[in-house]
Formats: C-alpha cells, sequence, structure tokens
C-alpha cells in the first residue's frame, strides 16, 4: 500500500507539469466559458440563416431562372436589409454588455426598446426599396428576366425585415446576459417547421416560386412571437426587462451614436461579398456565373455563422468584463478565442474540402453550376480561414466600443484594394469567378490585418468602460 501511494505521489510533479503547461497554452476556464457560450449561438446563427437559405433551395429546384432569380433575390435581401439590421444590433453587445458587466441591469430594457424603434423605422425604409427591386436591378445591370424574378420573390420577403430585426435586438438583449438555450430552441423550433411551410407553400398552393420566400417571413415571425413572449413572461428578467416605457425614447440618440457606425461597420463588408454577385451579373453566361458566385457567398456566410458564435463569445466575455473594470480578463477572453478560432476554421475548410459536391447538390442539379462551384473550393477555403479570423477580432470590436475605427478599416480594405483587385482580375484579366474571389481574399486579408493591428495597438486600460458614462446617462438609468 505504502508503494503505491508512493507511485501515485511521485506522479504528481508530472501531473501539475502537463497542467501549467496548458494553463500556459489557454485559460482552461475561459475556453470553456467561450465554447459552452458559442456552441449555441452556432446554432442560433445557422437557424436563422438556413430559414432564408431552404426558401432559395426550394426555389432553385423549380428550374435554373427561378434559382437564379431567387439566389440573386437572397444576396440582394442581404445587402439591402438584413445585414444592416444585423449591423444596428450590433449596438447592444456594447450597451448591454457593459451594463450588464456593470449591474445597472435596468438599462438592458431601456435600450433593447429604442433599438426595436430604430429598427423599425429602417425596416419601412427598407420595404420601399424591396418594393421597387426590379428597377434597381436593371439599373445595376442585371439580366432582366433574373431581375423580374428576384422582384416577385422580394416583395413577399417584406414582412421578414421588420421580424428579422426585431429578432436580432431580441438575440443581443439575452446573449449579452448569457442566456442562450432559449435562443436555440426559439430558432431551431421555427426553423424545423419552415420545411413544412416551404414545402406547402411551394408545392401544394398556387404560390409556387412567391410561396418560397413568404414562407421564410411566416417563419421569422413564428420565432420573434416565441422569444417576445419568453421575454415578457420569464421571471429572468426581472431586473433587466422593466416593461415598455417612454423613456427609451429619450436613449434612442445615444443609441444611434453606436448602431449607425456597427450597421456601417457590418454592410461595407457584405456589400463586398454581393457587389460580387453583381459584377457576376455583367460576365458570359450570367445565369451560371451569378449562380455560382451567390453559391460561393452563401456558403462563406453559413460558415461565418459558424465563426459568429465566437465572435457573439468575444464580444460578450469582452464587454462584460470591461464593464465590471477588468480589462485584463478582457484581453484574455480576446486571446483564447483568437486561438480557438484557427481550430475552427480548420474543421470548416476540410468539411468544404471533401463534401464540395454534395453541398452544391442542395443548390442545384445542373452539372455545369456544380463543376464551377468545385473549381471555386480552393479559393473559397482560403477566403473562409481569413474571414473566420476577423470574425472574432470584429466581436471584440463590437464589446469595446471600437465600431467608428472598423467602419474606416472596412471601407479601405475592402473598397480601396479588394474590390479594385476584384474587378481587374475578372474583367481585365479574364479570371472571370476566380478573378472575383482572388480580389475578395485580398480585402478580407488586408482587413484582417488592420484589425488585428487595432486590437493589439490599443491601450486596454484607458478604453472607456462605459460608453453612455461619459454621455451621463447609463448611471441616470
Amino acid at each position: 500500500m505504502e508503494s503505491n501511494s508512493s507511485l501515485g505521489t511521485a506522479l504528481l510533479p508530472e501531473e501539475s507539469t502537463e497542467t501549467s503547461f496548458w494553463r500556459k497554452v489557454l485559460d482552461v476556464e475561459e475556453v470553456k466559458k467561450q465554447v459552452l457560450f458559442s456552441l449555441p449561438m452556432i446554432l442560433t446563427n445557422a437557424f436563422y440563416y438556413a430559414i432564408t437559405l431552404v426558401s432559395v433551395m426550394f426555389a432553385g429546384h423549380l428550374g435554373e431562372l427561378e434559382l437564379a432569380g431567387a439566389t440573386l433575390a437572397n444576396s440582394w435581401a442581404t445587402v439591402s436589409g438584413f445585414a444592416f439590421m444585423i449591423g444596428l444590433s450590433g449596438a447592444l453587445e456594447t450597451l448591454c454588455g457593459q451594463g450588464f458587466g456593470a449591474k445597472t441591469y435596468r438599462v438592458l430594457g431601456i435600450y433593447l426598446q429604442a433599438s426595436c424603434i430604430i429598427s423599425c423605422f429602417f425596416s419601412v425604409i427598407i420595404s420601399i426599396i424591396w418594393f421597387y427591386t426590379e428597377p434597381i436591378l436593371i439599373l445595376l445591370h442585371q439580366e432582366p428576366q433574373i431581375a423580374k424574378k428576384a422582384d416577385l420573390y422580394m416583395k413577399y420577403l417584406i414582412p421578414a425585415v421588420f421580424a428579422f430585426g426585431f429578432v436580432q435586438n431580441v438575440l443581443r438583449f439575452l446573449q449579452t446576459q448569457s442566456i442562450l438555450m432559449p435562443l436555440v430552441l426559439f430558432s431551431g423550433l421555427p426553423f424545423a417547421l419552415h420545411f413544412g411551410i416551404v414545402y406547402t407553400l411551394v408545392h401544394w398552393t398556387g404560390l409556387g416560386f412567391k410561396g418560397a420566400s413568404l414562407a421564410s417571413s411566416i417563419s421569422l415571425w413564428i420565432s420573434l412571437i416565441l422569444l417576445a413572449t419568453y421575454v415578457v413572461c420569464s421571471k429572468k428578467f426581472e431586473h433587466t426587462w422593466g416593461g415598455f416605457s417612454s423613456e427609451s425614447f429619450r436613449h434612442i440618440v445615444t443609441n444611434l451614436r453606436l448602431s449607425l457606425p456597427s450597421a456601417a461597420m457590418v454592410c461595407l463588408e457584405y456589400w463586398a461579398f454581393e457587389i460580387l454577385v453583381l459584377l457576376a451579373g455583367l460576365m458570359p453566361d450570367a445565369a451560371i456565373t451569378t449562380s455560382v458566385i451567390a453559391m460561393c457567398v452563401n456558403t462563406e456566410a453559413i460558415a461565418f455563422n459558424f465563426t459568429y458564435g465566437l465572435s457573439a463569445a468575444a464580444s460578450t466575455r469582452v464587454s462584460n468584463e470591461l464593464g465590471a473594470e477588468n480589462p485584463g480578463r478582457a484581453k484574455t477572453a480576446m486571446a483564447v478565442a483568437l486561438k480557438l478560432v484557427v481550430l475552427l476554421a480548420l474543421v470548416l475548410v476540410l468539411a468544404l474540402v471533401f463534401g464540395h459536391n454534395i453541398w452544391a447538390g442542395f443548390f442545384s442539379d445542373s452539372t455545369l453550376i456544380i463543376k464551377g462551384f468545385a473549381s471555386m473550393t480552393p479559393l473559397l477555403a482560403i477566403s473562409i480561414s481569413v474571414d473566420s479570423f476577423q470574425g472574432v477580432l470584429s466581436g471584440v470590436a463590437r464589446g469595446c466600443g471600437w465600431q467608428h475605427l472598423v467602419v474606416v478599416a472596412n471601407l479601405v480594405t475592402f473598397y480601396g484594394i479588394g474590390m479594385p483587385i476584384a474587378v481587374l482580375l475578372g474583367f481585365k484579366f479574364k479570371l472571370y469567378a476566380k478573378g472575383l474571389w482572388i480580389g475578395l481574399i485580398c480585402g478580407l486579408s488586408s482587413q484582417a490585418a488592420t484589425l488585428l493591428l487595432i486590437t493589439f495597438r490599443t491601450r486596454w486600460t484607458r478604453i472607456d468602460l462605459s460608453a453612455e458614462r461619459e454621455q451621463g446617462t447609463l448611471d441616470s438609468v
């Protein structure tokens, strides 16, 4: 018995050394927090994105023209509406995240209402733009037949932009409080129902192509109703949700100071991707080229939904720690997120490399389109890797309230570097779709390098730990 005890004691220094090694490489506790946070967020974002994507897939199997129209419409909806709504809600990651860390709980509900008012206002403007989709796309030199199909698709998608905007706000409200499992439930359930809704509307009614986009609107509204009911009725929010209040109107301007730069920050990146779809429409074999590029954009967006889980984790952990006046822990959270995203990017790239033909088959039965997508796979793998890295850095920026800096970075890297290279390679050197994507990779790489420089050059101890305290509003609320 003594010898066994001695042997066990002798092993303890080795175990201690191994534990010490891993603690130097990764903060194990922080890793656990971010992984447990990321997984529900990954599922939630994947479910929401998949709702509109499944509708595109159902529409695409009605024919090549329908596929081109639906993919173009989905891209246009993203560039002109959904991306903007995601960006507007980004202000809540800073305001609610730091407010929760500072334990000024009541401010969360006030800012949620202010953000919903802002989202509703911009949804009306977006709806008007969507109503005139066909003339806008024709003005952008898109194929008239494809533009007409996209216009028809968009008109039935208008109700979705209101629901999507509200959903994103509620999502950020829960996210900053680390209340995550309800998000999975109330996004997963509508997604499961969506298959039955879209199949019924497309194949069992006279709506056909129109039913695909209408199904997205219905499913998103179902999700919003479930989330809103949960927030209003659950006792978990007795401190952060005090009911509807006219006080929220007084904080709209404060919210806009972050929400508009946040929206610009997101849109500048989304627009770069969607501009590629528009440029593809100007190339030979427009229907096929547009479909291939749009499929690449959708694939990149799906991959980013996984990355966004870590991005949201980084944003929440950083904003919470800064609100609690722990900048050291905030910096540790950022470092851990960057290490984890390397592993995630590797998994995503391997899945794409080995499953690209199967994935392309979900979008189309056309051999030409599937082959075209296969030829883009190596470039797509590179862009996904770089995009994953910058996604986490963007999350850190939202948590810190650096949206203004990122807007300038995105503007310069995508439109001063990426897009000019894409046009040059795609049209001048006739690399077509590959040339467009190489230019995008150049923009993404420049963006990631710039965000990394901003992150490591910033004096974390000098970050304004409460963006609202300077305005005198956080303490008063």
